[in-house]
């Protein structure tokens, strides 16, 4: 059977970056859908020598439990042990698989397996002058209350980091997968605003290295209320930028939430762009087009647009993108404008951080070596 696959690359001396996204690409059982796609993913990496750095895998409880099988039997000896974020949403136009989304490295070597606990958790890669980093569903389950669990992960994650002798002033960009978002989305800002605060990446006198971001409505798999990935660049140092305002939106710091609007950061064959999410949102903070799902598109989109454009990249730059709706409607309607936004991408029903939000995306776009 079919898949929707679209796979992106950019290349330099010494290393090749894969970009694949993939989803179901026509009705049939289940456990079908599943094996098909990943089965398109192992030929896809093997067809070009190159190793998973960092994955995701979007659907339903019963998507995923197909996903992970289908995964396990597709990589075979090839799985290095880390897991893929996978992140339970409800069920859109492709079915209980709503997607998986690949970064992939192609190079002298591969990356080593990152490990926390004993347990694999991310990975490294190094290519001549260039180090990055990845970690993947991050969570601390038994750390109590969601505010806590927020905490611990990402007292995790940074203990993780300080293993290769990094910390979040080397990270441009996190993801935060939030259950139940709408319920305690203001408390987890509380709680990374006073993290980030405490270790120097934002308050007077620091240079606002707040990465960029993703906090959204899907629920770790592992039941936690909580989890995150990120991506860190070890080498060269200090060579993140991080943009606060950019595009037509102001500082999110400003409304309560830590994070850039965008990053851009030296990735192991070219620069990446991390935009982070970018909603219907107005230069003072406030929700546009209330009630407008067709509205909240638009005005996504030309913010998505506009933050690329403000750092000389365009459509053509995108690697990756997911596309967050509230609703199986909302995703019907960005469907059908599909065609006139030619990413790669994946789309997932779930709750965004806001009530009255109904769209969101989050983008990836590489500046080619020159």
């Amino acid at each position: 059977m079919s898949t929707k696959t679209e796979i992106r690359s950019v290349e330099r001396p010494g290393a090749t970056e894969i970009y694949i996204s993939s989803a179901p690409g026509e009705p049939a059982p289940l456990q079908s859908q599943a094996r098909a796609v990943f089965s398109e993913i192992r030929q896809a990496l093997d067809s070009r020598n190159a190793h998973i750095l960092q994955e995701r895998v979007f659907g339903t409880v019963e998507g995923l439990e197909a996903a992970r099988q289908a995964r396990s039997n597709a990589y075979g000896r090839t799985d290095d042990g880390v897991p893929a974020s996978f992140l339970a949403a409800g069920k859109g136009a492709a079915g209980p698989i709503a997607g998986v989304q690949i970064h992939a490295v192609a190079g002298h070597d591969r990356p080593e397996v990152v490990r926390a606990d004993g347990k694999p958790c991310g990975r490294i890669f190094r290519a001549s002058d260039r180090t990055c980093l990845t970690l993947s569903s991050i969570s601390a389950a038994k750390a109590g209350p969601p505010t806590e669990q927020a905490r611990a992960m990402m007292e995790k994650a940074e203990s993780i980091l300080k293993q290769y002798g990094a910390d979040f002033l080397c990270v441009p960009r996190t993801w935060m997968w939030l259950g139940d978002i709408l319920s305690w989305y203001d408390d987890f800002n509380r709680v990374r605003n006073e993290f980030f605060r405490q270790r120097g990446l934002i308050g007077e006198g620091t240079r606002q290295s707040m990465p960029a971001s993703t906090g959204i409505g899907l629920y770790p798999f592992d039941g936690s209320k909580c989890a995150m990935d990120l991506t860190a660049v070890l080498q060269p140092t200090d060579s993140t930028r991080y943009l606060q305002a950019v595009g037509r939106q102001q500082c999110a710091l400003e409304y309560g939430s830590a994070f850039s609007r965008a990053s851009l950061a030296v990735t192991p064959a070219g620069q990446t762009i991390f935009v982070s999410g970018t909603a219907s949102i107005d230069a003072s903070g406030a929700t546009t087009n209330i009630g407008d799902a067709s509205g909240q598109i638009h005005t996504t989109i030309e913010n998505v647009r506009a933050v690329l454009a403000d750092m000389q990249a365009g459509d053509e730059d995108i690697v990756q993108a997911v596309i967050y709706c509230k609703t199986t409607e909302v995703e019907r309607i960005f469907l059908g404008l599909k065609d006139t936004v030619a990413w790669p991408c994946v789309t997932v029903i779930c709750d965004i951080c806001r009530p009255d939000l109904l769209f969101e995306i989050e983008a990836t776009a590489i500046r080619r070596p020159t």
